[in-house]
């Protein structure tokens, strides 16, 4: 999958932190897909003892998700992809897959797109919240606090204007769960 221009869709971390030379940033939206943290982190943001919880795309009838389409930098495309693929597939719960993004304004793209393949032993969907937010409220792994992961999403997704109700209730109950703790 090295198409010129390469489009990558962002939804989570990759919206503040993708990693790779990007030429053009645009809000864009994933439809029959949703983020949720339905993925148990045994890597970055939780360990294998203690699992934190990452988002991923889950596949929803009449769903969509709003997040950044990234327009990767010319010439840099099978740099990009390879390190997507080692920051990404670091434990084969994303599947790597081709989708159709709808950028603000109407164009239509093909975009590199990470989504959760619901047959993973990591795949968690259907947690209720107030058990996501246990989970990240206590969670670190290899790249630090679970907390952090859903503060930068939450705070990311405010500055560009998209509502995630589910993610502005985490932000909120994790908060308090953690200032419950003295933390």
């Amino acid at each position: 999958m090295t198409k010129q221009p390469l489009w990558v869709f962002g939804y989570g971390s990759l919206m503040w932190n993708p990693g790779f030379p990007v030429a053009e940033r645009r809000i864009a939206r994933l439809d029959g897909w949703h983020r949720s943290f339905c993925m148990r982190s045994i890597h970055h943001r939780g360990t294998v003892e203690a699992p934190g919880l990452v988002l991923a795309l889950d596949a929803a009838e009449g769903a969509s998700c709003h997040g950044l389409g990234f327009r990767v930098e010319g010439g840099a495309e099978e740099e990009a992809i390879a390190y997507l693929r080692e920051r990404e597939l670091i434990s084969s719960a994303y599947l790597e897959t081709e989708q159709v993004i709808v950028l603000e304004g109407g164009a239509e793209v093909p975009a590199l797109t990470y989504v959760i393949d619901a047959e993973h032993d990591q795949y968690c969907g259907g947690l209720p919240l107030e058990d996501q937010a246990g989970i990240i409220a206590r969670a670190v792994g290899g790249r630090g606090p679970n907390t952090e992961y859903l503060y930068n999403t939450a705070q990311h997704l405010a500055e560009l204007g998209i509502e995630d109700a589910e993610l502005s209730w985490l932000t909120l109950r994790v908060r308090e769960i953690n200032t419950l703790r003295g933390n």
